[in-house]
């Protein structure tokens, strides 16, 4: 949620802001609730002043045609504040629910688009496989080497669930302590965490947990939800602290499933594991200063970066335009790997992400700091994938398949393998 006592003062900047994510909000009707709702907070402290004056007066001597006046006078009052405070409550319910919607600043850099064909690569490293044979897509190989059973995890659990088996499991337990052993050399704790959240935690985050449009399972009855992303429940880790100045910044690394509706979600990419109802995901969350975010945002680029690498897949970095943004973002990286069985020649698939949502999620989670002057500020929320581990999968499988139809291992994940350098049938 941005700081909504600059709504008027900032005015257009907020409306030009909303119109290059192409997203729909009124920030003159918000203005507008914001009035009346001042005005109501007013009201309501004048009666208040009146009620305790009327009472006050009562505790005096009086004639009984004068104690009557103030007894009926303090009934009227009574029931005006109880007028005021119910128009007020409907009034703050309604201008809460536009100005979360009103999405954080974007970064004076980030590419002005509308979806995600108006990315801007930043960065290209490595060179595409060129394969003397026809490549096969992760699905084809997976069939092949009874890696992954897609049919069966249709039968058992509906379209876009999954088994991984025999090598497979093995290669996505490899993908896994390499990633953390990386992300954890780097200084940031390491976390089992929980599947499962409070809605008001996700949507402090800037999930949306119900509704047509929510990407999110929700556990009917229970106000809780399964989460997308570890970003959730590492970020809800210190809702509602004040955190020394001195601790900060911590650096957290969260492993978790992630379950994902996906509804909308089609295409000819989004085939097998690329877009999947759950996966597994190592994610690292910081929270800093709001001086040292821009330069912990590069920070978690380059690990993202090391990580794959260090896969020796080639990939290219990508700057997100405004409209693939989320609102919670200020700005926004993401790598892309090369994917062979990505249309007829291949193409660049995302893998991770990375984004900078300054004090957005922390003024949902009241999550602040004391500064050296003795204020209570907000402390600045950054998220970046270490490994999407269904993605990573995917890149590994088809980067690195021979003409013969086995698969090499990549060196960095060997030790990882017990000793084991290439999948065969």
């Amino acid at each position: 949620m941005i700081d909504y006592r600059e709504l008027r003062a900032r005015r257009d900047e907020i409306a030009k802001n909303i119109a290059d994510r192409n997203m729909k909000v009124d920030v003159d009707e918000a203005i507008a609730l914001q009035d009346r709702r001042s005005d109501l907070m007013k009201t309501a402290e004048e009666l208040r002043a009146a009620r305790n004056t009327n009472a006050a007066r009562m505790k005096g001597k009086m004639d009984d045609e004068v104690r009557r006046i103030l007894i009926a006078e303090g009934r009227d009052i009574k029931d005006r504040i109880a007028a005021v405070e119910s128009e007020l409550e409907e009034i703050d319910k309604s201008f809460m629910a536009i100005v979360r919607q009103i999405p954080n600043y974007a970064h004076p850099k980030a590419p002005v688009g509308k979806e995600d064909k108006d990315n801007t690569a930043i960065k290209y490293v490595g060179k595409p496989p060129v394969f003397g044979f026809k490549a096969l897509d992760h699905v084809q190989l997976g069939e092949k080497l009874d890696l992954i059973d897609f049919e069966t995890g249709t039968k058992v659990s509906g379209p876009k669930f999954y088994y991984l088996k025999n090598e497979a499991v093995l290669l996505q337990m490899a993908l896994e302590n390499y990633a953390m052993n990386i992300v954890v050399k780097h200084g940031f704790t390491p976390m089992i965490t929980p599947d499962v959240a409070k809605e008001e935690i996700l949507e402090g985050i800037g999930f949306n947990p119900r509704g047509a449009e929510s990407n999110i399972y929700t556990v009917e009855g229970t106000g809780t939800a399964l989460v997308g992303t570890a970003e959730i429940t590492l970020g809800g880790y210190y809702s509602g602290e004040t955190l020394d100045k001195s601790a900060l910044p911590i650096k957290m690394t969260g492993l978790s499933h992630c379950f994902r509706r996906e509804a909308g979600a089609a295409g000819q990419f989004s085939k097998g594991l690329y877009r999947v109802h759950q996966f597994s995901k190592l994610e690292m969350f910081i929270i800093c200063l709001p001086e040292d975010s821009d330069a912990f945002h590069d920070e978690l680029l380059a690990i993202e970066e090391e990580i794959f690498s260090g896969l020796g897949l080639a990939y290219r970095v990508v700057d997100t335009c405004t409209g693939d943004l989320g609102a919670p973002a200020y700005r926004k990286f993401d790598i892309e790997a090369w994917m062979p069985g990505r249309g007829e020649a291949g193409e660049y698939g995302e893998v991770t992400s990375t984004s900078n949502c300054t004090d957005y999620q922390s003024r949902n989670l009241n999550v602040r700091y004391k500064d050296d002057d003795g204020k209570s500020k907000f402390v600045h929320m950054l998220n970046g994938t270490a490994v999407a581990l269904s993605r990573a999968l995917v890149a590994v499988l088809e980067n690195y398949q021979r003409e013969d139809g086995s698969i090499e291992i990549p060196a960095a994940l060997v030790p990882y393998m017990g000793g084991r350098t290439e999948i065969r049938r």
